[in-house]
């Protein structure tokens, strides 16, 4: 039986909703996997929508990546865009009910698409998905938090500070000079290890 939460994710991409989709593997995130040697790294995209990131990753020869999202529309649109895409590797699940461990994980605006409430469940929840040393890595928008205005929710540096540094030692959170045009000036890099 579907949960709210899953119809209203369903709905966004029913409705064609999806203005977080860029419709390409945000460069960001494609430079940083670029400069990444090891294809065997075990990597979770949670809330991974569309999940082009998935797409290039897989098609650049890394054969551990894994998607997660709680609706089945941005799972069977990858699917038909990636057929070769291990099917076992597309997970469709609460983030929050996954108990496998990674590597790397990417954070492509899904920490931003969660209610502001659920921020230090989402902390908690990485670090237990992250082996020893495992490293989150991706975007996090930077502009004003609002709880009633999401989702996207924002947020500022302080803030992300705060919340991530008691379990991670955060390597890198700076304002991410590689952004699209449309986001440029409002989004961090982060790349974080797991103490």
């Amino acid at each position: 039986m579907e949960s709210k939460k899953d119809i209203f994710w369903d709905q966004k991409y029913i409705s064609g909703k999806t203005g977080w989709d860029i419709g390409y593997v945000s460069t960001p995130i494609k430079e940083y996997a670029d400069q990444l040697k090891n294809k065997d790294l075990k990597i979770l995209i949670p809330g991974s929508g569309n999940s082009y990131e998935a797409e290039y990753l897989f098609k650049t020869g890394f054969t551990n990546v894994f998607v997660a999202d709680i609706s089945t529309y941005p799972l069977k649109n990858f699917q038909q865009r990636v057929p070769d895409f291990p099917k076992n590797h597309l997970l469709h699940i609460d983030f929050f009910d996954i108990q496998q461990q990674f590597d790397l994980i990417f954070e492509q605006t899904f920490f931003c698409a969660l209610h502001p409430s659920r921020r230090k469940d989402y902390v908690n929840q990485i670090h237990q998905l992250l082996k020893p040393q495992g490293k989150l890595v991706g975007l996090l928008f930077k502009f004003p938090l609002n709880p009633e205005s999401g989702p996207p929710y924002g947020g500022d540096f302080v803030e992300y500070q705060e919340l991530f540094s008691a379990k991670f030692d955060i390597e890198i959170m700076e304002t991410a000079k590689n952004s699209i045009p449309p986001r440029m000036n409002n989004e961090l890099f982060i790349k974080m290890r797991r103490k």
